[in-house]
């Protein structure tokens, strides 16, 4: 197999800057991995590459899904699989990044993904409540603790799964995973900073516009920096706890990607954006 390079950590550790240096140094193109950048106009919130960066290089799975549709592993991975074939037919390296440990995982490890269950269950579980679908996960003995329980879809899945998790397979050879170490105090600032940088690009307009375009319930407005607008505009939360609440709400999905990464012993950490370069480079000449 040709290689692959995965750039993997948690929100506002710097993935995406250290994935275009790589990029830049490898003649590489990268491929997106995280669940909300798919949606289409979804930008500020999801901290989508700008445009400048991906007139740099060439990005892929941005903007592929319809918000009403709502998006899946499973599609990601037939996705990503084609945008890596692209890439090597281009002449150049996919570089994978991504916070949604699921994507990243399902591609690597090829998941084999049980089929989905009859249109009737899916309705059925659809007119539930997240709440009554994830309290029926826990009176059935499922494991809850692998997916977002934010996340509908995935509360769905699992019940349509009988609680039954895809299968995976050995690491994909000639694949090089790197993590981006950064200390809590850090992650902390960034996720600060990044946030009234949101709100100085726009965050409230774009979420306005998508809440009268497509109203609350779709999936992606669920995420993070979308849903905690709804209290917002009915004014029963100011700006300042606003932020709080999209700080506080950040800082628990960090929490959850930490677990979620540190059962992978495959991922080699480093601290030094430099140290990134170096290690790639080295492992792309030795298969050359």
């Amino acid at each position: 197999m040709k290689p692959l390079i995965v750039i993997v950590g948690e929100t506002a550790s710097g993935k995406s800057k250290i994935a275009l240096d790589l990029a830049e140094h490898l003649n590489g193109e990268i491929i997106n991995a995280d669940s909300w950048s798919v949606y289409k106009g979804f930008n500020v919130g999801t901290a989508k590459p700008s445009n400048k960066d991906q007139a740099q290089i060439k990005h892929y799975i941005l903007d592929v899904a319809d918000p009403v549709k709502g998006f899946s592993a499973v599609e990601f991975k037939k996705l990503a699989t084609k945008s890596i074939d692209k890439i090597y037919k281009r002449g150049k390296i996919p570089i994978i990044v991504g916070g949604t440990g699921l994507y990243v995982d399902c591609l690597i490890y090829n998941y084999s993904f049980l089929p989905p269950s009859p249109q009737s269950d899916r309705k059925y579980f659809e007119s539930l409540t997240l709440e009554e679908l994830v309290n029926m996960c826990h009176k059935l003995g499922y494991d809850t603790k692998r997916i977002d329980i934010n996340n509908k879809r995935r509360v769905i899945r699992l019940l349509e799964n009988r609680g039954i998790y895809p299968q995976s397979k050995p690491l994909r050879e000639n694949t090089l995973i790197l993590g981006i170490k950064v200390e809590q105090e850090v992650l902390e600032f960034n996720i600060e900073k990044r946030i009234q940088e949101m709100l100085k690009n726009g965050l409230e307009k774009e979420v306005r516009g998508l809440v009268d375009k497509y109203g609350w319930d779709i999936e992606p407005m669920k995420g993070i920096g979308y849903r905690e607008f709804k209290d917002f505009f009915v004014g029963k939360i100011n700006e300042q706890d606003l932020i709080a609440r999209i700080n506080k709400d950040t800082l628990k999905l960090v929490k959850k990607q930490k677990t979620w990464f540190k059962r992978n012993k495959s991922i080699q950490w480093l601290t030094n954006r430099d140290d990134f370069v170096e290690v790639a480079t080295t492992f792309v000449n030795k298969l050359n």
